[in-house]
C-alpha cells in the first residue's frame, strides 16, 4: 500500500479534473443548445419580417398606383337630387357611402373626424357658394388584402373622391395586421345638377395634388 500512496495525489487530480469536466458539460451543453435554439428562432423571424415587408412594399406600390390614377381620373362631383337640402345632408350622404365601404370590406375604424371647406382647396377658394368640400381623417385596422380592396371600392365609386393621404405599417405585435391613417377629401355640388351652369355639370379633372 505504501508504494501506491504516491499515486493518491495524483488519482485525486484526475478524479477532480473529469469531475469539473463533466459539471463544466452538463452546464455548457443546454447553454450551446439554447443558443442554437434562439439562433435559428431569430433566423426564422428575420425571414418572416422579410417576407412580410416584401407584401408591404407591393401592396404600396398598388396603392401608389391606385392613388395615381385617381389623381389623374375625371369623375362627376356628386350632385344632390333635391334642392335645399343643406350641407350637412350632402356630407352625410358621401360620409355614409364612405363608412359603408370601408365595413363592407371587414376593414375596423379606431377613430375618426373631419373639417368642412379646408381653406387651402381649389374648389373652396373658388366655387365656396357652389361646392361643399369636406375632409374625413380615419384611423383604421385591416390586413392587406381588405387595405387594397377599400382603396380599389374608393377608387370605383362614381363620384369623386379624393385621397389627401395614405399612411401604413404593420402592427409590432402582429405584421399581418396594417395601422393606416387615410384622409379622404369628399366634393358635392350644393344644389341639383339642372341648377348649376353647364360648366359646372361636366365632368371635371381632379384638383392638383396638395
Amino acid at each position: 500500500m505504501e508504494k501506491y500512496r504516491r499515486y493518491y495525489g495524483v488519482m485525486a487530480f484526475v478524479g477532480a479534473a473529469l469531475l469539473l469536466i463533466f459539471v463544466s458539460y452538463k452546464m455548457v451543453v443546454p447553454k450551446i443548445t439554447e443558443l442554437t435554439t434562439l439562433t435559428t428562432t431569430i433566423n426564422s423571424k428575420q425571414k418572416e419580417v422579410s417576407d412580410l415587408e416584401q407584401k408591404l412594399n407591393i401592396v404600396k406600390t398598388k396603392i401608389k398606383k391606385i392613388k395615381d390614377s385617381i389623381t389623374g381620373s375625371q369623375k362627376k362631383i356628386y350632385y344632390p337630387v333635391e334642392s335645399d337640402l343643406g350641407n350637412d345632408t350632402l356630407f352625410f350622404t358621401l360620409y355614409n357611402d364612405v363608412i359603408e365601404m370601408v365595413h363592407a370590406n371587414s376593414v375596423k375604424i379606431k377613430s375618426i373626424d373631419y373639417a368642412s371647406n379646408p381653406e387651402s382647396d381649389e374648389f373652396v377658394r373658388f366655387g365656396k357658394d357652389i361646392y361643399f368640400v369636406c375632409d374625413v381623417n380615419m384611423e383604421i385596422v385591416s390586413n392587406y388584402i381588405n387595405l387594397g380592396k377599400l382603396i380599389q371600392d374608393i377608387y370605383q365609386y362614381p363620384y369623386y373622391i379624393r385621397i389627401n393621404s395614405l399612411s401604413v405599417k404593420p402592427y409590432e405585435k402582429d405584421k399581418k395586421i396594417l395601422l393606416s391613417n387615410l384622409s379622404l377629401r369628399l366634393y358635392a355640388h350644393t344644389a341639383p345638377e339642372e341648377q348649376n351652369s353647364s360648366a359646372l355639370t361636366e365632368e371635371v379633372p381632379a384638383p392638383a395634388a396638395q
